[in-house]
């Protein structure tokens, strides 16, 4: 088996137990929130996504950064040093430029380490999206896969990951900038929910509207019922509603048979755009 290392950064939203056992390198990138600055480790240790999200809920609005190239090549020095190689697997470039700057520490780095090999891949995904991806290709690789051969399967399996959320307040969106004070009024008032998800080339795109949060839900799963190939696994992230994703889960299984359903926040630098109460579900379909 080649000896690799794989790398991605926090905005895949995954817990830190299973990004552990996964063996992931992970870089933090940062949410600044009521003038302070954090960082978006998976174990929550800078900021509790609870806390996160009350803040939210009481109208703070914050900003986020992405990690830099100085970040990547700090973090790959180190298993580069030790002869192994780098999967790196990066937030979609549409939403963010941590994968620009990993592409930048790679080219940094090849001339110093010559023998190595760096794969840095645009996942296009977000959030637990991305998450799975690098979930599916760590079980590719137990099964022996090169780091070519995992590389392969990560790019085959983009296309086919789907993306679909839903966000639960319309003033969030409207203090971000996203969607017209107008519309977030009447939107309100008629409990209008968004239906979003992430297309082929990374982006946030709104797909429709319906009416009151039970509506919103099933909206994502009669998505699913369209267009998943493989209902063995899925991911649901969530922002602070974990009531609901749960009650979501079990209609998931008895739905579609589904034995493993992987439950997680929205972190903090993907959760500063979608407010609270987001829930966000993927899965593998026949196209995105």
């Amino acid at each position: 088996m080649d000896d690799f290392v794989f790398m991605t950064d926090s905005c895949c939203d995954l817990s830190a137990d299973l990004a552990e056992e996964m063996g992931l390198v992970v870089l933090p990138l940062s949410v600044i929130q009521d003038g302070r600055t954090y960082q978006n480790y998976l174990d929550h240790r800078d900021l509790d996504p609870k806390d996160f999200y009350n803040n939210i809920r009481n109208g703070s609005m914050g900003s986020t950064a992405a990690a830099n190239a100085e970040a990547f090549m700090e973090a790959m020095t180190p298993p580069l040093e030790a002869g192994k190689d780098i999967l790196c697997v990066c937030f979609s470039s549409a939403l963010s430029t941590t994968y620009q700057s990993a592409v930048i520490a790679r080219q940094e780095l090849s001339d110093t380490y010559p023998d190595r090999r760096i794969v840095v891949i645009d996942s296009l995904c977000a959030s637990l999206g991305q998450g799975m991806l690098l979930y599916l290709a760590h079980r590719e690789r137990q099964k022996g896969r090169t780091l070519e051969e995992t590389a392969d399967f990560i790019r085959e399996t983009i296309p086919h990951l789907c993306h679909y959320f839903t966000v639960d307040d319309l003033n969030h969106l409207k203090r971000g900038g996203r969607v017209s004070a107008a519309a977030a009024f009447f939107g309100t008032m008629l409990q209008m929910k968004p239906i979003l998800h992430v297309d082929d080339q990374g982006r946030l795109i709104p797909l429709s509207k319906v009416r009151g949060r039970k509506a919103s839900i099933q909206a994502l799963l009669a998505q699913m019922d369209e267009l998943v190939t493989d209902a063995e696994t899925v991911f649901i992230s969530h922002g602070d509603c974990l009531d609901e994703v749960e009650a979501m889960a079990q209609q998931i299984k008895d739905r579609f048979g589904t034995k493993e359903v992987v439950i997680n926040y929205v972190g903090p630098v993907i959760g500063n755009h979608t407010g609270a109460g987001v829930v966000a579900l993927f899965f593998v379909g026949k196209h995105r």
